[in-house]
């Protein structure tokens, strides 16, 4: 249940993705944004432990990924996209 869950838990500051060379905030923004992006794309009624695994799945995914920094962030939102409905086909 979307309502029990607030997307600011799953937020990242600088200080929370590691070394970037100097590009962390950017990284954290960037990531921020995606989670907010997947956050409207879950449905309301997801159970709490599905939305869970599904948000941390974005970092899981893209953590170390040179993509956070070199790839358009279109690009980088189709990939949430098709990652967020994949997951959520899966739990059909």
């Amino acid at each position: 249940m979307k309502d029990l869950l607030q997307v600011q838990d799953y937020l990242f500051s600088y200080a929370d993705v590691g070394d970037w060379e100097g590009e962390e905030e950017q990284v954290a923004e960037t990531l921020n944004e995606l989670i907010h992006q997947a956050w409207g794309l879950l449905p309301e009624d997801l159970d709490c432990e599905t939305i869970d695994e599904i948000i941390n799945g974005i970092w899981e995914h893209l953590r170390g990924d040179t993509a956070l920094l070199e790839a358009d962030f279109e690009e980088l939102s189709d990939w949430v996209t098709h990652y967020i409905h994949s997951s959520l086909d899966e739990q059909i």
